[in-house]
């Protein structure tokens, strides 16, 4: 891809899609600039990835193609208010600020009409294994789709969804691995119980998700249906089923997702 590549803020999130970029072999490190007021960070991922940096904000949004805003949402508007002069005509506008919707942004942006892509990328995308949801105002053309497709696959899976779910979009992708790492944990504590080493445990759990998760994308069988295969009569894998379904696992899992998206919806109305 020969574009440049901005990132206005440099957190570990920030780090993680940079990561992700630079390892793809996508964009040259030569083509990504980066500024955030903390030199320490800045420092980091250019010994790291050879990116070019800088602690001034409008540097980077002068040269950016696409540039990425990836800064906490009660400075996103200050932070816009002071680049928006800087912008190319053409730059494809992308925020991962959460709960910052597409009309506040362009709001903030103020006269300057650009696409503006709105995007929720999940912490998986520091092993190259992230989900990003993507919005887009009516300014962003096919090719501008594809760009950010090539660019947020480079470090995980894309799916496009109407703005109006990005509070579920939110709970499902961007705070559900919480919730499996406290599976993942609590499938560990259980090897451990039954005697196996807690490293060896982790090991096998964590492969166990991952796989099975693959199972569900590589395959496109019904969960159910797959679930359904592993069970067979009269067998132990049954019987854990039975016992979630006795202690509410499935009604648990739903009601906190539930939670998380209007949590979301509480801390968007709150940034806009």
């Amino acid at each position: 891809m020969d574009k440049i590549i901005g990132f206005i803020g440099c957190g570990n999130m920030a780090q993680a899609m940079i990561g992700g970029i630079v390892d793809s072999g996508l964009i040259s490190s030569k083509n990504i600039y980066v500024s955030n007021p903390i030199v320490e960070q800045l420092d980091l991922v250019r010994s790291k990835y050879g990116v070019n940096i800088t602690k001034d904000n409008r540097e980077v949004a002068k040269v950016s193609d696409v540039l990425i805003i990836a800064v906490k949402p009660h400075i996103c508007d200050q932070v816009i208010k002071e680049i928006s002069h800087d912008l190319k005509d053409d730059v494809i506008f992308t925020s991962i600020a959460a709960g910052k919707t597409i009309k506040s942004l362009e709001e903030s942006l103020g006269a300057r009409k650009l696409k503006i892509i709105r995007t929720m990328p999940n912490t998986p995308v520091q092993v190259g294994e992230g989900m990003s949801v993507i919005a887009n105002n009516d300014l962003v053309n096919e090719d501008d789709l594809k760009t950010i497709e090539e660019l947020f696959g480079s470090f995980g899976r894309v799916e496009y969804l109407e703005e109006k779910f990005f509070d579920g979009a939110t709970a499902v992708s961007g705070s559900s691995p919480a919730c499996i790492y406290i599976l993942i944990e609590a499938l560990a504590d259980s090897a451990v119980r039954a005697g196996i080493p807690r490293d060896k445990a982790y090991t096998m759990v964590a492969q166990t998700v991952k796989g099975t998760a693959e199972m569900v994308l590589e395959t496109g069988i019904h969960p159910g249906e797959l679930k359904d295969k592993v069970c067979s009569p009269g067998g132990t894998s049954i019987e854990a089923v039975a016992v979630l379904e006795k202690e509410g696992f499935r009604s648990a899992v739903i009601s906190a997702i539930k939670a998380s998206a209007q949590k979301s919806k509480e801390l968007s109305e709150n940034n806009n």
